[in-house]
């Protein structure tokens, strides 16, 4: 279900969360449960999106931002202004296919970086709206890859952690000012 938060898509010279990095330990921190959804976790999703779209996302996790809590939002629609964001509050995933494709990946705390990521096709999740209210979405394609990658992030994993080509994967992180040494493969 789309967001009710209404932010303006648009750039904003100064967004109004920071970015974190790869390399950074923020990154690699699991997020806690959200306990309530109030007007300051609203405000919070509103600094999110206009971050987001700041920097030409379609997704990002509260950790992102160095904040540490189980909060997502997507957009794959940046400059439609009549599609709202999706709004994902402790998000649980419910069942996966066994079907898995292959796509590539980026990451707003990685830029530049694009690689090949093996993800379930289809994702089943439960989750809170920004009103706590509860809901499931059965998510494919770009969306399904959007809610894993963003996932990840809420347990202290990053799309690099995934790749499988560590030899290009070291080429392509190096070229773009990041460590090999950042990156914990995860099975």
């Amino acid at each position: 279900m789309p967001s009710e938060i209404a932010v303006e898509k648009k750039k904003l010279k100064n967004p109004p969360l920071q970015l974190h990095y790869l390399g950074d330990r923020a990154l690699r921190q699991p997020a806690k449960r959200i306990a309530k959804v109030d007007d300051e976790l609203r405000q919070l999703i509103r600094d999110m999106l206009q971050t987001m779209y700041s920097k030409d996302g379609i997704g990002l996790a509260a950790p992102q931002v160095g904040i540490h809590k189980q909060l997502i939002v997507i957009d794959l629609e940046p400059d439609n202004p009549a599609n709202p964001p999706l709004v994902l509050i402790n998000p649980t995933i419910k069942q996966v296919s066994k079907e898995i494709c292959v796509a590539q990946e980026g990451c707003l705390s990685i830029p530049n970086v694009y690689m090949d990521v093996k993800r379930p096709e289809v994702v089943e999740i439960a989750y809170k709206d920004e009103n706590g209210r509860p809901k499931t979405i059965k998510a494919t394609d770009l969306l399904a890859r959007c809610i894993q990658h963003e996932m990840d992030h809420l347990n202290g994993v990053v799309f690099v952690d995934r790749v499988d080509n560590s030899l290009t994967l070291a080429q392509e992180l190096s070229k773009n000012g990041f460590s090999y040494q950042a990156v914990k493969p995860v099975a």
